[in-house]
């Protein structure tokens, strides 16, 4: 089952108490303190695991404590510190407090770890506090509590390439067609619940990842449907793709129009996104529709298609500031076009690469 968020306790381990002590031994008259420090308690670190990609391991486990570090002893031995909890997290996690609501951090490269919470610092023996004024003195510091915090775990997908469209316009069958991702398909209408992240092998050398995410429908940006739940995890991807349904009611022009609406009332950033078309479904439409649904959108950019290379775009005018990268029709069943889809959208995250790099 896909979690994507989750709400816990950490609590980081008490610092062990001082101890009060004295020595003791045969021929030894009136031996002097010797109470040892008590250990430090345990940090509370959250680690990113990139075997994890949903946060169903917390689901019904909902406080993590780290160990107490031990009490002092004598001869001016320390005790032991307590043992680091290590909560371990999918690529891509955000932690918040939940009280203040603050973003605490954003594990959202390999290998990321941070200390969330730290132990409680050990109290001291008796053994430090002697001077010359107290010779013996008969009492040691406490240790340090530990610290507790209920904080959210939220987990933001990390994909090169995420799908946006309305339900049912085939996202489920194009990724299940590019990539290793096998997601529910039916022939038969009904919307994907939960996100799917898929490889897509472009060659022997050269892949990326491509997330479906669940059908956009009116109001999702205000939180209709399945709303915010899902339009989060747009918000890091690298590149766009429009699936927009051929055999649809609404004009593929209307539903970008009306996808592009939602997008950027939930991030105005994402009408900065690179983004590709597709016109889906060309198997079950007749072509010259389909030539139709790409005239429009590319009248509606501004843009003029290329007739020597129809999947490729002329230089836009300056009614459109950004375009899309592409514009092509495919069909998932038919598998037409699809290989050529495969090279576009590599090629576009090359190029989107090679300039953030400049």
């Amino acid at each position: 089952m896909f979690v994507d968020s989750v709400e816990i306790f950490a609590t980081s381990g008490n610092g062990g108490a001082g101890a009060v002590s004295f020595r003791r031994e045969k021929f030894v008259i009136q031996g002097g303190p010797d109470g040892g420090d008590g250990g430090k308690g345990g940090d509370v670190i959250v680690q990113v695991d990139t075997n994890l990609n949903t946060l169903a391991s917390f689901r019904g486990i909902k406080h993590y404590k780290a160990k107490n570090g031990e009490a002092g002893k004598s001869r001016r031995c320390s005790g032991k510190n307590g043992e680091n909890i290590v909560i371990k997290v999918p690529l891509g996690t955000q932690i918040f407090d939940v009280q203040n609501k603050n973003l605490l951090a954003d594990l959202d490269t390999n290998q990321s770890s941070i200390v969330l919470l730290t132990g409680g610092k050990g109290g001291l023996g008796n053994a430090r506090f002697k001077n010359s004024i107290n010779q013996t003195p008969t009492y040691a510091q406490k240790g340090i509590p530990g610290q507790t915090l209920q904080i959210r775990l939220e987990l933001k997908l990390l994909a090169d390439v995420g799908l946006v469209g309305y339900p049912n316009v085939g996202k489920s069958s194009l990724i299940s067609a590019l990539s290793n991702a096998k997601p529910e398909v039916a022939n038969y209408e009904f919307t994907t619940l939960t996100p799917h992240l898929g490889v897509v092998e472009v060659d022997d050398l050269h892949s990326f990842v491509m997330a479906d995410i669940p059908g956009i429908i009116e109001g999702a940006s205000e939180g209709k449907g399945l709303g915010l739940e899902f339009l989060k995890h747009i918000e890091r991807t690298k590149f766009l793709l429009f699936v927009l349904d051929s055999t649809r009611d609404m004009t593929p022009k209307l539903q970008y129009e009306h996808l592009t609406k939602e997008l950027y009332s939930f991030d105005a950033q994402l009408a900065h996104r690179p983004f590709g078309i597709v016109i889906s479904k060309i198997d079950s439409a007749e072509s010259s529709m389909v030539e139709d649904f790409i005239q429009e959108i590319c009248a509606f950019f501004g843009i003029t298609q290329n007739m020597l290379s129809p999947y490729s775009i002329q230089p836009p005018n300056e009614t459109h500031q950004i375009i899309p990268n592409f514009i092509i029709g495919v069909s998932s069943v038919a598998h037409i076009n699809t290989d050529i889809l495969k090279f576009r959208l590599h090629n576009a995250l090359s190029s989107k690469t090679n300039n953030s790099s400049d």
